[in-house]
């Protein structure tokens, strides 16, 4: 095994080891899927949008895909919770009451997570 495998291997058991209880990871679980398929769909709409919003729904979309990867999804949650700081921003006064809540949601979901963003930390570190 190369120097390489064996660092990845061991970075995906650390983050692995990582994981929150059994009921509080079924229960993110049960909040990233649907989360996730909110966002292909915002992502999508976002494409077709040109301009920042081309930027946005890329953002959403690679939101999404590391909202449904296991050893990414904390991280996932983190850049997801900035993307709707950035929209609350841009759309202040219109789209706030999605963005706002979407935003709470995330950092909890980044919360729970928290143990795992810090293993993938560690492992990109070394």
């Amino acid at each position: 095994m190369t120097t390489t495998t064996a660092r990845v291997t061991a970075a995906r058991q650390a983050i692995r080891a990582a994981r929150p209880r059994r009921l509080t990871n079924l229960l993110l679980w049960a909040a990233q899927i649907p989360l996730a398929a909110v966002f292909v769909f915002f992502g999508l709409a976002h494409l077709r949008g040109g301009g920042i919003y081309t930027v946005a729904g890329t953002a959403e979309l690679a939101g999404a895909i590391g909202l449904l990867t296991p050893w990414l999804s904390g991280l996932a949650a983190a850049g997801l919770a900035a993307d709707m700081v950035g929209a609350t921003i841009i759309t202040y006064g219109s789209m706030v009451w999605l963005t706002l809540p979407l935003c709470a949601v995330f950092v909890l979901l980044a919360y729970g997570r928290r143990q795992q963003i810090k293993a993938l930390w560690a492992a990109i570190r070394r």
